[in-house]
């Protein structure tokens, strides 16, 4: 029978619909694009189907009569693109492809849609902080909250249960009826409930074979329960298949008046395998991948790995697949924050939630400053601007950074603070500020992936909500091999199939109640009557009916702490027997160039990189100096280099004690790295800096017009109180530190130690002159005050060949000017013994007096001395002329060991204090230093005599 004409003249019906009263909200809603193509297609179906009327056709035996339109019903966006691929290169015009949501949205008509996800959330995020929800009050601010919230309505709406009528029957189910109330509010008028799009497709049946024609279910398992009636309906006025294959057919579609299509099951082989962790597993579906491509069984395409519980191995495979030329395609997405765009926002997210540091800054500008808004218009490179010891941790820092650049400071020699400035003020809002500070700093997919994450969650978790975001790997599934969940693969196998985690709790999973009706208020087999555990044992079952020639059943021995997992039921139940993998098996084809070069000894051990590791492992494992333990040509520049810088007491005592650091310290500029997070307790070089400014300050107030007022002990008290003050408000706004309650007692202890130092009345003299944090041999000076001496002046140690330079802790010098006191003040414990050069440890004492009597005149006495406050010890040196002559020796003779190329080991390589040990082998002091030393002492002679000096 031939179709009536269609009625084409449709526009003044679509004006008059589009903007009908009850409709304009729907149309603004949608779009207008979509609203329009919407309403003409429901136009013409309607006429169509008039016109058919009129002429005396069964719409239904019509519809199906014509070859242009059939639907097809599939689960999964895998399955429905594959649906769409296979039909446009069958070039079958006129078929639909869509879930049975869609459907039944598409049945319902105008511009009705289902709710999904996202607008759910944004509902429920509106309206949870001004709706009072009784019993759910105390946690609605909670982060978590709007999800927990969108996954119970989902399940009560899936189900069909009605909130509303059982809202009387416990108070917690009372809150999820007037949060759904609530809900239903915000959402647009066009999106509706399930059972509110059901209602409304059964009220326009005589529809359905027009819009959809013959309908094919495929690849479907399970259908939730709200949309079963519908189905049903709908077997009445089109023709309706449920393709089933060789997959179980549920019960209740038994006495239906759908036609169920089944097949007999596939006979695959069935492998099961064993290996020793869950990363163990994805190395070995890599192999297995690679094996059947290389061997011509298989292309990409045929291929599909898949689990349960993707999260355990999502990781693994996105680290592996950068090490392969193999395209695995995520079906389910990858991590955001794989993606230099998510790491931008995780960067943003780092700052607001912990606060401005350095470290976090320069990560922000290098992930941001190729993208378009205010840190783009920062000149490149303006980072090294930045102190690299400052940590700038408060706006306050920052401000007074930036206050003291210049326009010729920066990299394009124009002033861009301002800029810098916004920025910082910006950032130092914080939390309370993301949506703000997300719209002005980011720009494109980074400002998408901002707001979705705040859409998500709140500000105050965003570090958590970002690491949950997925987005699409843009690889095609139709030439890659196919990562994805298990229920993908059910609806869409392949050809060869590898599962993975099939251990206990892990496939099938645990069922869990909801985390807002709990049991007891509504029994979960109510609430959910498709639990996961169901579901993962049908989707097993599924996978090995549907795929057609291989499935490997993988299951991991252990998890990654070496705790033991046991076998999943569906392995001890369907499993044939196990292969056991051994993580150092050689495998016949490997995924990756590094993998082969693994599994191929002979061949790795040729390669320029082996060699050079492999030489020097085994130099390491000599008793004998190599040039792996720091042995190099005589007279090398490097070595020249530094021993023509001018040192400081700390560095010679480097030299004399571990030349192998030293080397790498100012030779190769090496340095150990800096954590960010603020630390529990300040170590011992931190609190040695706090003291020391703490006694600065103290002096500066308390010597500011002489000498110390040491009968005036309350006055000493109190000016190390204040000084402490100012020095712990410059710390908190500069530095790191401690949580409070601690800083409180570390600031206490450096006051004590204070007081004490300075209360100490052991003076030798009387109408001293006292000076603090004195600097010499060209150290700059770290304040305005009056100076002995000029700082500049070079200070040369005779006979050394050393210039040397740093800072007096404290300077007291008589009103005669023929004495002086050099004090170096050390917040450690007091040796119980007394000790001149201890072993090259102690050099400052010695090097300090010496440079005072070169700068003030070999007529002056000169007295030096180690003050150890918390024993309230003073070590005076006692004969300082001949301990230089001591000092000179040595260091002449370290001087000589490095020109001729000995920077090797020292008694204090890979010690406690040796912040460079990272860079030798594992656990070096107890093997490595103990393996060497005797041939290191050997190779440094009379260098390391110093070791023995008292």
């Amino acid at each position: 029978m031939a179709v009536a004409p269609r009625r084409l003249a449709l526009w003044p019906w679509l004006k008059k619909t589009v903007f009908r009263e009850s409709r304009v909200s729907c149309f603004a809603a949608r779009g207008p694009k979509e609203a329009t193509k919407s309403l003409l297609r429901s136009a013409f179906i309607g006429d169509l189907q008039s016109d058919n009327a009129a002429a005396g056709a069964d719409p239904r035996e019509e519809i199906v009569g014509t070859a242009y339109r059939r639907t097809v019903i599939a689960h999964g966006r895998l399955r429905m693109h594959e649906l769409r691929l296979a039909a446009a290169r069958e070039q079958r015009h006129g078929l639909q492809v869509m879930t049975f949501e869609q459907l039944a949205a598409r049945l319902a008509g105008g511009l009705s849609r289902p709710v999904d996800d996202e607008a759910l959330r944004i509902a429920i995020k509106s309206v949870l902080p001004k709706t009072a929800l009784g019993e759910l009050d105390k946690i609605k601010a909670l982060p978590g909250m709007a999800d927990a919230a969108t996954e119970t309505l989902r399940k009560a709406w899936r189900t069909g249960i009605d909130l509303q009528a059982g809202a009387s029957n416990h108070p917690r189910q009372r809150s999820i009826a007037i949060l759904e109330e609530a809900v239903l509010e915000a959402l647009p008028p066009a999106m509706m409930r399930p059972t509110e799009l059901v209602t409304a497709g059964l009220q326009r049946l005589d529809h359905a074979a027009a819009i959809f024609g013959p309908i094919d279910i495929v690849g479907i398992t399970e259908l939730s329960p709200c949309w079963r009636p519908l189905l049903h309906a709908m077997a009445s006025r089109a023709p309706v298949r449920w393709i089933a294959g060789p997959r179980a057919v549920p019960q209740w579609l038994d006495g239906a008046a759908i036609e169920i299509v089944r097949s007999e099951p596939r006979q695959p082989e069935v492998i099961a395998v064993s290996a020793s962790t869950a990363y163990h597993e994805a190395i070995e579906a890599f192999r297995w991948a690679r094996r059947l491509i290389a061997s011509g069984r298989a292309e990409p395409a045929d291929i599909a790995i898949a689990s349960a519980s993707t999260g355990d191995y999502d990781d693994h495979f996105l680290a592996l697949r950068e090490d392969t030329d193999l395209d695995l395609h995520f079906v389910h997405g990858i991590k955001v924050m794989a993606s230099r765009e998510g790491q931008a926002a995780a960067a943003l997210a780092d700052i607001l939630m912990r606060g401005l540091s350095q470290t976090r800054m320069r990560r922000l500008t290098a992930l941001l400053s190729s993208y378009p808004g205010p840190f783009q218009a920062l000149p490149e490179g303006w980072t090294r601007l930045l102190p690299a010891d400052a940590p700038l941790a408060s706006s306050e820092a920052w401000t007074r950074l930036i206050d003291g650049l210049n326009a010729e400071d920066w990299p394009d020699e124009t002033d861009h603070g301002a800029a810098l400035g916004n920025i910082i003020t910006l950032l130092a809002k914080g939390t309370e500020a993301a949506e703000e500070v997300g719209e002005t700093l980011l720009d494109g997919r980074v400002l998408t992936i901002w707001r979705k994450a705040l859409l998500l969650g709140s500000a105050a978790s965003l570090d958590i909500t970002l690491d949950t975001l997925k987005q699409d790997d843009r690889l095609d599934a139709s030439n890659s091999i196919c990562w994805m969940p298990a229920n993908a693969l059910a609806a869409s196998p392949r050809r060869f199939a590898r599962l993975l985690g099939l251990n206990s709790s892990r496939w099938p999973r645990g069922i869990s109640e909801d985390r807002l009706l709990s049991d007891h208020i509504i029994p979960s087999r109510e609430l959910d009557p498709l639990p996961i555990a169901e579901a993962d044992r049908r989707d097993f079952t599924t996978i090995l009916a549907t795929t057609e020639n291989q499935v490997v059943l993988s299951r991991a021995r252990r998890e990654s702490d070496g705790r033991l997992l046991g076998r999943s039921a569906l392995l001890i139940q369907e499993g044939p027997n196990e292969t056991f993998s051994r993580r150092n098996d050689i495998p016949g084809h490997s995924f990756s160039e590094t993998d082969r070069l693994t599994a191929r000894p002979k061949e790795f051990r040729a390669m320029p990189q082996a060699v050079a590791a492999h030489g020097c492992w085994r130099n390491w494992l000599q008793m004998e100096i190599t040039p792996h333990d720091g042995s190099v040509r005589a007279g090398h520049p490097v070595m020249r280099a530094i021993l023509d810088r001018t040192q400081s007491a700390s560095s010679l005592r480097l030299l004399l004690r571990n030349p192998l650091g030293f080397v790498w310290r100012y030779g190769l500029h090496w340095h150990a790295p800096q954590s960010s997070e603020d630390p529990l307790v300040l170590d011992a070089l931190a609190m040695g800096d706090l003291v020391h400014q703490t006694l600065h300050q103290a002096l500066q107030k308390l010597a500011g017009n002489g000498g110390l007022p040491l009968d005036q002990e309350d006055r000493i008290i109190a000016a190390v109180g204040d000084a402490a003050a100012e020095i712990a408000q410059l710390w908190e706004k500069e530095r790191a530190v401690p949580p409070p309650l601690i800083w409180r007692l570390t600031l206490e202890e450096a006051r004590t130690l204070c007081s004490r130092a300075l209360t100490d009345h052991d003076q030798p003299f009387a109408d001293a002159l006292t000076y603090s944090e004195v600097p010499f041999g060209g150290a700059q000076p770290q304040d305005e005050a009056a100076r002995p001496w000029d700082a500049n002046a070079a200070v040369e140690i005779p006979g050394s060949g050393f210039r040397i330079r740093g800072y007096l802790d404290r300077l007291d010098i008589s009103g005669d000017g023929l004495q002086a006191l050099v004090r170096d003040y050390k917040t450690g414990r007091a040796p119980t013994d007394d000790i001149t050069l201890d072993g090259g440890k102690e050099l400052q004492r010695c090097l300090y007096a010496f440079a005072v009597k070169a700068m003030l005149g070999d007529e002056v006495s000169i007295s030096a001395s180690l003050m150890y406050p918390r024993e309230k010890k003073d070590l005076r040196l006692d004969d300082p002329e001949s301990t230089l002559t001591q000092i000179t020796e040595y260091l002449r003779a370290a001087r000589a060991n490095l020109r001729s190329g000995g920077g090797v080991p020292g008694i204090d390589t890979g010690g406690s204090y040796d912040d460079l040990a990272f860079a030798l082998p594992a656990n070096a002091a107890a093997v490595y230093c103990k393996r060497k030393i005797a041939a290191a002492t050997e190779r440094l002679g009379a260098a390391a005599l110093v070791w023995g000096a008292k």
